[in-house]
């Protein structure tokens, strides 16, 4: 059964960086990040191919968000810079076994429990 571990979350002030990572347990073909602030939906943040590619962010995380992967720990980041209040949520680590598939919740079958991220004006 896979199994999504997550660590890093924090609180930080604005401005301020943090670096989450997620390994999993068993093989996948890419995975991803989501976040969800209270009262919000789920939304993605950023997805990787464990080949490295098919690399997608959202718009809020263009130029500020990085996501990589370590193909040979089974494991992806995802460095946060230029944190801001808006960026508070619990975030998700997800996993599925098509290449491209991170992208959507709808075609995740594993999830995370979430790390929680708070950012502080």
């Amino acid at each position: 059964q896979m199994k999504l571990v997550e660590s890093g979350g924090d609180s930080v002030q604005a401005g301020g960086s943090l670096r989450l990572s997620c390994s999993a347990s068993q093989y996948s073909y890419c995975m991803g990040w989501f976040r969800q602030a209270p009262g919000k939906e789920r939304e993605g943040v950023a997805s990787i191919d464990v080949n490295g590619g098919n690399i997608k962010y959202a718009d809020f995380a263009k130029g500020r968000f990085t996501i990589s992967q370590d193909n040979a720990k089974r494991s992806v980041y995802l460095q946060m810079n230029s944190l801001n209040p808006e960026d508070t949520a619990t975030y998700y680590c997800a996993a599925a076994r098509k290449y491209g598939a991170c992208a959507s919740s709808d075609h995740v079958p594993y999830w995370g429990q979430g790390t929680q991220v708070t950012v502080s004006s």
